[in-house]
């Protein structure tokens, strides 16, 4: 697991605020104009997310949303229906009640 991307996220959590993809991707050497290091980003996203839902927590990288957008991109969403926590229905209820679930448990 990328550690600095992960304590960023707490600090983000803690705060009750959100983060841009662009601005965590220096943390790891990533350019988010890249393909490729978009990729890894979604990677480095999943396994935390992943590992915070096998410890009983809410998915971390809520926290994370795109300028463009304005919430997570399409992945978040995909590895949430995969984790059996979201039945693709109303992304943007589902994001919101997640966020307010991690601001909830890290702040």
């Amino acid at each position: 697991m990328n550690n600095a991307i992960y304590q960023q996220l707490q600090v983000v959590a803690k705060s009750k605020e959100c983060t841009y993809y662009s601005d965590i991707a220096p943390l790891a050497n990533l350019d988010m104009k890249n393909v490729g290091d978009r990729d890894q980003m979604a990677d480095i996203l999943g396994e935390i997310s992943s590992h915070e839902h096998r410890q009983g927590r809410p998915m971390l990288s809520a926290v994370v949303i795109s300028i463009e957008g304005n919430k997570p991109g399409v992945g978040f969403f995909g590895l949430a229906g995969d984790l059996g926590l979201y039945d693709g229905h109303d992304d943007d209820k589902f994001w919101f009640e997640e966020l307010n679930r991690v601001w909830e448990h890290w702040g």
